[in-house]
C-alpha cells in the first residue's frame, strides 16, 4: 500500500472514531424528558422553568432544579409573551438541517471504515508475492544468470554425492549419449544427510554448472492455511517445469511435505497428504514430465512416505555423511581461502581434532578463528586462533568470568586429571590433547582427545576404553576427597548411554549375546520417548539394565584402581592445572607418562 492510500485510510479510521466517541460521550448524559405542552406552560406559569431553546416545532428546555426537558410545540403567538412574564432564559436556533458531510459520516461511516480495512489486508496479503488471487500460483524462484553462482570446485568432503549429480547435468547437457544405448535420465535424486553437511550448497553447485533453467523452493511453500493451496503449486511447479524442459528443480526440507502418510494421532486426509498426492502423482503418473528432473533435500529420510522415495519418483538416494579427516582439511581450505592467514597454519591439525564436523561447523570455525584475530589486532590468523575457535565450537565459549570458591577449582583440577589420566594410561583410548578448568559453556573443565585418524567401526575394546575415561573424573574425586560431587553429571548419561548401546544394539553382551533390543520403530509424530516400541518382556529389560550397571560399574573400578596406582601423577596434573588453569598437549605428554 503506498503512503497516499494508507494516510487516507488512517484518517478514515480516526475520523469514524471520534463519530463513535461522540455518540458514546453524549449517550452518557442522561436524555432530556418529555412532556406534553399542556405540562410545559402549566410548569412555566408555576416559574419552574429556568431556561428554553425554541426551534422550529421543537422547544428544548432546563427546569429550575436543572433536568432537561423536551416538548413539541405548535405555533403559539402568547406563549413569548408568557415565558417573558415569568423571567425564562429564551433563546432561539434557527433550523439549518444536519451538514451534508456530517449526514455521509454518521449514515456510511462504518462501511466506509470496513471497505477501507478491506483494502489494507488485500494489500498486505498481496505483498511478497503472495497475492490473494494467486494462492495456487508456486512460489518457486527461478534462478537467473545474473545471480552469481556457485561450482562444484566450492564443495568439498562429498566426492562421490558430486559424482552422482555431475552425471545428472551431463545427462541435461548429453541426453543423445545416454539415450543411444536405452539409459533413461533420473527422474528425481534425493539428498540424504545430516544438517550442515553441504546438501543445499550442493543443489546451489548444480544451478551453477547446468546451463539449464533451475528453479528452487522449499517443502514448507506447499502447506498453507487454505485447503487445496499446496496441491495447486505442486501443479503449477510441475506445469512451469515442462514448459522449460529440460530442467531442474530443488525441493529443499522436502519432509516438511513427503511426510509418511497415516503416521500422525489424526486419520483425517488432511491438507498435507493431499499436497503429497499431488507430488506422488506430479513425479510418476499418467502425465509425463519428460525432462524435469527434481532434486530435493533432507536430514530425516526415516519419515519420509515409501511411496515419495520409491524408484520412479526418486531413482536416486546420494548419502551426503559428514566429512571425514581428508574432507574437512578441503573444506577447511576452501572457507580459509577469503581469510588472511600466516604462511605456517596447519590445517591437517584442525582437521585432526574436529571429527564429527560438518561443513557448516568447520565455516563457523574459520570465522570465529577470523574475528578473534580481528579482536587481538593480528594481522593474520594463525594456528592458535584456529584452535581457540575450535575449542569454542567444540566446547562453548570460556567463562572466565565465573566467579568459582578454590575448593571448586580444586575438585575440577582433580575432576579433569582423572579423565586424562585414565586416557594416557589406557592404549585403546584417545590420545589426549589438552586440558582445561576454564569454565566452558555448562561444564566447569574440560579434557580434549585428539583422534589419530577417523574411525568408523568402533571395537568393544575401544567402548570400554570410552567408560573408563568417563568415570575416571568420578574415581578422582572419590580418592582424593573421600565424597561425590554433581560435577559428574554428564560423564555418567554419557557413559550410560554408550553401555545401554554396547547392549541393547551393538549385541555385546555376555548375558544376552550377539542380539539387538533396540527395534529403531520410533512413532516419530507422537514424540521420540512416547512411541518408542520395546519388543522385550520385564524380564530381559532387567537383564538389559543388570548388563548395563556392570559395564559402567566396571569401567569405574577400573578407572579407580588405574588411579590408585598413580595418584603421584595424578596429583601432579593437578597442581599444575590448579596454578595455570590449562595444560596444552606438550607438557600433558611430559606429566601424563605411564608409571
Amino acid at each position: 500500500m503506498n503512503a497516499r492510500n494508507k494516510n487516507f485510510l488512517l484518517v478514515l479510521i480516526v475520523v469514524v472514531m471520534a463519530i463513535v466517541l461522540m455518540n458514546v460521550l453524549s449517550s452518557n448524559r442522561p436524555p432530556p424528558r418529555e412532556i406534553i405542552y399542556s405540562e410545559f406552560l402549566r410548569q412555566v406559569q408555576l416559574g419552574q422553568v429556568m431556561s428554553v431553546i425554541v426551534e422550529e416545532g421543537t422547544i428544548q428546555g432546563e427546569m429550575v432544579d436543572g433536568s432537561p426537558f423536551t416538548v413539541y410545540a405548535p405555533y403559539d403567538p402568547v406563549l413569548i409573551p408568557l415565558l417573558r412574564e415569568h423571567s425564562v432564559n429564551i433563546s432561539v436556533n434557527p433550523d439549518q438541517g444536519t451538514p451534508w458531510y456530517l449526514s455521509i459520516l454518521v449514515h456510511w461511516g462504518p462501511f466506509l471504515l470496513i471497505i477501507g480495512v478491506w483494502i489494507f489486508i488485500m494489500r498486505r496479503m498481496q505483498g511478497g508475492g503472495n497475492r490473494l488471487f494467486s494462492l495456487g500460483k508456486s512460489p518457486a524462484k527461478r534462478l537467473d544468470e545474473k545471480d552469481k553462482r556457485n561450482t562444484f570446485a566450492d564443495v568439498a568432503g562429498v566426492e562421490e554425492a558430486k559424482e552422482e549429480l555431475v552425471e545428472i547435468i551431463e545427462f541435461l547437457k548429453d541426453p543423445d549419449k545416454f539415450r543411444k544405448l536405452g539409459g533413461k535420465i533420473p527422474k528425481g535424486v534425493l539428498m540424504v544427510g545430516p544438517p550442515g553437511t553441504g546438501k543445499t550448497l550442493l543443489a546451489k553447485a548444480v544451478a551453477g554448472e547446468a546451463d539449464v533453467p533451475f528453479f528452487n523452493i522449499s517443502g514448507s511453500d506447499f502447506v498453507e492455511m487454505f485447503v487445496g493451496v499446496g496441491a495447486s503449486r505442486v501443479r503449477d511447479l510441475f506445469e512451469e517445469g515442462r514448459k522449460n524442459a529440460p530442467c531442474l528443480l530443488f525441493v529443499d526440507e522436502i519432509d516438511a511435505v513427503g511426510r509418511h502418510r497415516g503416521a500422525g494421532l489424526g486419520s483425517g486426509h488432511d491438507e498435507r497428504e493431499q499436497t503429497l498426492n499431488q507430488l506422488l502423482v506430479e513425479m510418476d503418473g499418467f502425465e509425463s514430465s519428460e525432462g524435469v528432473i527434481i532434486i530435493a533435500a533432507t536430514n530425516r529420510p526415516d519419515i519420509l512416505d515409501p511411496a515419495l522415495v520409491r524408484p520412479g519418483r526418486f531413482d536416486r538416494v546420494v548419502m551426503v555423511p559428514l566429512p571425514d579427516m581428508r574432507g574437512r582439511e578441503r573444506i577447511l581450505a576452501i572457507h580459509s581461502a577469503g581469510v588472511v592467514t600466516a604462511p605456517n597454519v596447519d590445517l591437517m591439525q584442525i582437521a585432526r581434532g574436529t571429527p564429527g564436523f560438518s561443513g557448516a561447523d568447520l565455516r563457523n570455525l574459520v570465522n570465529e578463528a577470523a574475528l578473534a584475530a580481528a579482536r587481538n589486532n593480528k594481522k593474520h590468523v594463525d594456528n592458535d586462533d584456529l584452535a581457540w575457535a575450535r575449542d569454542k565450537v567444540m566446547m562453548g565459549p570460556e567463562r572466565k568470568s565465573m566467579i568459582i570458591t578454590e575448593e571448586e577449582k580444586r575438585n575440577t583440577a582433580y575432576h579433569e586429571a582423572g579423565h586424562a589420566l585414565v586416557g594416557a594410561l589406557t592404549p585403546e583410548a584417545d590420545p589426549v590433547h589438552k586440558v582445561s578448568i576454564i569454565p566452558r559453556g555448562e561444564a566447569l573443565g574440560v579434557t580434549a582427545f585428539l583422534p589419530k585418524e577417523d574411525v568408523h567401526n568402533h571395537d568393544r575394546a575401544y567402548l570400554v576404553a570410552r567408560l573408563k575415561v568417563a568415570m575416571g573424573g568420578r574415581a578422582a574425586e572419590e580418592l582424593i576427597f573421600g565424597e561425590l560431587t554433581t560435577g559428574a553429571k554428564d560423564d555418567i548419561i554419557k557413559a550410560t548411554k554408550v553401555a545401554r548401546d554396547m547392549v541393547c544394539t551393538y549385541g555385546m553382551s555376555e548375558a544376552l549375546g550377539p542380539i539387538t533390543l533396540d527395534s529403531g520403530n520410533e512413532q516419530h509424530f507422537l514424540g521420540r520417548d512416547i512411541g518408542l516400541e520395546r519388543q522385550f518382556g520385564e524380564d530381559t529389560a532387567l537383564v538389559v539394565d543388570q548388563e548395563v550397571a556392570k559395564l559402567v560399574q566396571g569401567a569405574y573400578d577400573q578407572a579407580k584402581e588405574l588411579l590408585s596406582s598413580n595418584l603421584d601423577t595424578l596429583h601432579t596434573l593437578a597442581k599444575r592445572l590448579i596454578e595455570q588453569e590449562t595444560v596444552d598437549h606438550d607438557e600433558l605428554q611430559t606429566i601424563l607418562q605411564p608409571a
